[in-house]
């Protein structure tokens, strides 16, 4: 069988795997953020004198559920403990899966755009796995060199946040300045998943494990692992949304091959952010519309901002020719989609297979502007424009 095909089986399957692991690690993350938010002290005195700290009813499925949280831990340390991490590993290790089957063997195509910088394959490569590694070490120092309270205790608070906040604006600057658009606006979202999973892997599970250890053993608890645990759980939390849409972003020609890419990614995720922190703090009862407002007002001056400008048109412009249409997805199209090479299954090389896939054409290179990818034939708007004429005209092919 052709490799492409297997490739896209393995994208697909690949794909579909790191959703289904994703929202299990996300669904629990914002179970365990609202739950913590909506706990409350518990009347009953049996309850208190066994140490429950804050406890819930809950009705689902037809059942009810009561989950206690313990300030420490109950006197009985049960054998038995349900960890939330694999979920965590797994969407990582799937997406790093999906990364290298899509980006890193076909770095040519997916990495590299000539007008943004002339290197070789290995050197993309290289610098886009450097800035998953780069993201988590200058993270992990600011967090660790800087995320201390004047009361010597770890906290997040807001100079660290802010300047986490900057060097992922810079990092996304920079990658703009590297690689395709679509490409950068993935690796900042794998950044930053990277982060948020090395969260889990180097801190937060191994604080949980070594409080457990020492519990067992009898001897005292030192407060820095769950401090450390809650500092990155915290962060993990505002990072959700950004990642999100970074992820989703690179779906959208229009974003991505924006003269000012970075920019729009940036205020994305600042979108994100601002919705996700207006949801921590409606979970706390706190009234937070103007965080809500303030991400409507940003996206909305971003779709005002990035809307394209078109002249008033003076005289109606009629359809084009199908000659001139044929002539445009010639230089521009069959390069990827003809007898030879069908990327995508895709093939255009004939009248009767450009009207067989007309639909497709016009969707993609016209209204979501993502082929060719890349722009690596250098269609011009004007030629869009012309595609989109015959499309809406009928889409004939004489």
């Amino acid at each position: 069988m052709d490799l492409a095909y297997l490739l896209d089986w393995a994208a697909l399957l690949l794909r579909w795997l790191h959703l289904i692991v994703g929202i299990a690690w996300i669904g629990a993350s914002f179970y365990f953020v609202w739950l913590d938010n909506h706990l409350v002290q518990p009347q009953a005195p049996e309850l208190r004198a066994k140490g429950v700290d804050g406890e819930l009813w809950a009705v689902h499925g037809g059942g009810f559920y009561n989950p206690q949280k313990y300030m420490v831990a109950p006197p009985n340390l049960p054998q038995h403990l349900h960890w939330f991490y694999w979920e965590s590993y797994w969407t990582w290790i799937s997406g790093f899966a999906l990364f290298v089957t899509l980006y890193l063997f076909n770095a040519n195509t997916y990495l590299i755009d000539p007008r943004v910088q002339v290197w070789s394959a290995p050197a993309a490569v290289v610098a886009a796995l450097g800035f998953l590694l780069a993201g988590w070490l200058v993270y992990d120092q600011i967090c660790r060199r800087l995320g201390h309270k004047p009361d010597g205790s770890i906290g997040h608070d807001g100079r660290v946040l802010g300047l986490i906040a900057v060097f992922i604006a810079l990092a996304t600057w920079a990658a703009c300045q590297l690689f395709t658009g679509r490409a950068a606006f993935l690796i900042i979202g794998a950044m930053m998943a990277t982060m948020m999973s090395a969260n889990v892997l180097v801190w937060i599970i191994p604080g949980q494990k070594r409080v457990i250890a020492e519990m067992r053993a009898g001897r005292p608890v030192d407060p820095v692992y769950g401090q450390r645990g809650k500092q990155r759980s915290v962060h993990n939390t505002y990072f959700t949304l950004p990642v999100l849409i970074a992820m989703l972003s690179n779906h959208y020609g229009m974003l991505y091959s924006h003269a000012q890419n970075w920019l729009v990614l940036t205020l994305l995720m600042a979108v994100g952010v601002l919705v996700r922190t207006y949801f921590v703090k409606r979970h706390k009862g706190v009234n937070a519309w103007g965080l809500l407002a303030g991400a409507l007002a940003l996206l909305a001056g971003l779709v005002m901002w990035m809307a394209p400008t078109r002249a008033p048109p003076t005289v109606a412009q009629a359809a084009p020719s199908f000659a001139e249409v044929q002539a445009v997805i010639t230089q521009r199209c069959v390069l990827c989609h003809n007898a030879d090479l069908a990327q995508k299954g895709v093939q255009l090389h004939t009248p009767a297979l450009i009207a067989q896939n007309a639909q497709l054409l016009y969707q993609q290179a016209v209204v979501q502007k993502l082929m060719p990818l890349n722009n690596a034939t250098a269609i011009t708007e004007a030629e869009r424009a012309l595609l989109g004429r015959w499309f809406e005209a009928g889409a004939k092919a004489q």
